[in-house]
């Protein structure tokens, strides 16, 4: 039978099924509770257990947070009942790439990335976490935290933060791993230099207290300070602490451009020698002079994990990426704090060797049409977030070069952009890869409320479902029950979680109702806060948090913490 008579059977045999149904797909029939052992019964839907094999039509039992039953159970069973015909039913997707943290605690709702069908969320990447703070930085954070959202940040280490994030309470589970810049800055500052003997000893009690109070690993941000001052020699032995515990080795690699094979290779050498488990944060390839290296990168892939190394990636399904309008700047130019970054913007006697770095960058991207600002902090600049530099520029009568500098001075430093990149071609190639897993690379935001603010890349709302309606249902890259894998158990088994990941008896209820006609992303870059649809359901350890595109105000989500045998629950 092939694929597409396969699915043509489950769906006529759904439809059959449905004649006896006792309502439409989602609808929710509560009972009463004489004799009834399971809170939620999923009835009639097609089941993707996200091991990668074929789907089932079956029903699925949940009682006290957890899957109690799978196969053909009776209604009368449960106290509510969900009619899932027509939809598809697999465990909640773990976005394996997640910026999160702060925003947590400002709206726990998590709407952005539930409404995706999300169910945990893995953060602390690219180098960056919330916490180990120096006395200096606790105070900085604690003066922002109050300014901005009327928070207190009473924590300075990883069991502080995480019991915030406890008492607080979430929609989804939360991870994190520790930010290797993070703990650099903490223990030797932001300067362009080795790591002294003592230095090094205080970054790897960093690291292994993070680990010790439930960090995934180590992730590092190469092309951000101050984490790309470190010598591939210094990610090693830390990534060895990381490993002793279990750990993970998450990395944005040091080039994702010219020197994008170097990259891969610096990262493998960490893995292979610490040795760690490793993941390959936003596998991309940056402009098209190098678009012709993806064949010698994911052979370099396939090498290494056919010699041994634990290894995965992830990747959003866009052309576009988004960071920090500064990072188009030279690195030396961004040695130290923000302070010393506008510093040396407003210098004169720096300006000329400014200018030529950025003119070089505009060789590289053709065009400033290719870069968009997506966030300033200042109500005055408002009027450029989702216009290009180029746009921007011509409304204020500046070249691009000094527009983006004035910019960042008025800024201080904090504007964001995002920027065009990609080749369709070299994306499928990625998303394809069977170690090649989703990410959003994004942060729980919503359309509403303080975390609205500025013009965010669209895979903040989009990536899961435009994964499952564009790379799936559209393009046919690879079979639904193959993608449902590696967005589900293939990132729980490489992060070491403890009973997540799939649908089996005893297993978390984190679950995700979809309708594979229907799912589709509605986030554009001009209008990016839209929430998808065909995502009528998802449940987070046994409670609906979203139900028919309502956000219930339910937070289950759980502290998900790697304890000592490196196991993560």
């Amino acid at each position: 039978m092939t694929k597409m008579d396969r699915r043509a059977f489950i769906r006529g045999a759904l439809r059959t099924a449905a004649a006896a149904s006792a309502g439409g797909a989602g609808l929710l029939l509560k009972g009463c509770s004489k004799g009834k052992d399971l809170d939620l019964l999923i009835a009639g839907g097609t089941v993707y257990d996200g091991s990668g094999g074929p789907p089932v039509r079956a029903d699925v039992g949940l009682a006290d947070g957890a899957i109690r039953a799978i196969g053909r159970i009776r209604r009368s069973r449960a106290e509510a009942v969900i009619e899932a015909e027509g939809l598809a039913v697999c465990p909640g997707f773990i976005d394996v790439h997640d910026h999160t943290d702060i925003g947590l605690l400002v709206n726990p709702r998590a709407e952005s990335a539930v409404r995706q069908g999300v169910t945990t969320l893995i953060s602390g990447q690219c180098g960056g976490s919330p916490f180990p703070l120096t006395d200096e930085e606790a105070a900085e954070m604690g003066r922002r935290l109050a300014k901005e959202y009327g928070l207190e940040a009473d924590w300075r280490d990883i069991r502080g933060f995480l019991a915030r994030l406890e008492r607080t309470g979430a929609a989804v589970n939360y991870a994190t791993f520790v930010g290797h810049g993070t703990v650099r800055a903490a223990a030797m500052g932001y300067g362009d230099r080795p790591a002294s003997e003592a230095e090094m000893a205080k970054m790897k009690a960093l690291v292994a207290e993070a680990m010790a109070g439930g960090a995934l690993g180590l992730s590092s941000g190469l092309e951000y300070t101050p984490g790309s001052f470190a010598p591939t020699e210094e990610l090693i032995e830390l990534s060895r602490v990381a490993a002793l515990a279990g750990g993970v080795y998450a990395t944005h690699m040091r080039d994702e451009e010219a020197g994008v094979l170097e990259a891969v290779d610096e990262a493998l050498r960490i893995a292979a020698e610490a040795p760690i488990r490793l993941q390959i944060s936003h596998l991309k390839i940056g402009e098209a002079v190098n678009w012709p290296k993806i064949g010698p990168l994911l052979a370099k892939v396939d090498g290494a994990r056919a010699a041994g190394v634990e290894l995965r990636c992830d990747r959003y399904p866009y052309i576009a990426g988004a960071t920090g309008l500064s990072l188009l700047f030279p690195m030396w130019s961004r040695e130290g704090v923000g302070d010393d970054f506008v510093a040396r913007l407003k210098d004169p006697t720096l300006d000329a060797r400014l200018r030529e770095a950025l003119a070089d960058q505009e060789k590289r991207y053709g065009t400033w049409d290719k870069v968009l600002i997506s966030a300033v902090a200042t109500e005055a600049n408002r009027v450029f977030e989702g216009r290009s530099v180029l746009e921007g520029s011509r409304a204020v009568g500046k070249p691009p070069y000094e527009f983006m500098r004035d910019l960042l001075i008025e800024e201080l430093g904090r504007v964001g952009m995002i920027s065009f990149y990609g080749d369709e071609s070299v994306l499928k190639r990625i998303l394809a890869h069977p170690l090649v897993g989703v990410g959003a690379d994004s942060e729980a935001v919503a359309p509403y409320g303080p975390l609205s603010e500025g013009r965010p890349h669209p895979r903040y709302y989009g990536t899961f479902p435009r994964v499952l309606g564009r790379y799936v249902r559209e393009e046919k890259l690879m079979p639904l029950e193959e993608m449902i894998r590696k967005m589900t158990s293939m990132p729980a088994d490489h992060m070491g979680f403890v009973r997540r990941g799939r649908l089996k008896i005893g297993w978390a209820a984190d679950i995700c109702l979809f309708d594979p006609d229907r799912v589709v992303d509605k986030a554009t870059f001009k209008e990016p806060a839209a929430y998808p649809e065909g995502i009528p359901k998802v449940i987070v350890n046994g409670r609906v948090v979203v139900d028919e595109g309502t956000h219930t105000g339910e937070l289950p989500g759980r502290i998900l913490r790697k304890n000592a045998q490196g196991s993560v629950a």
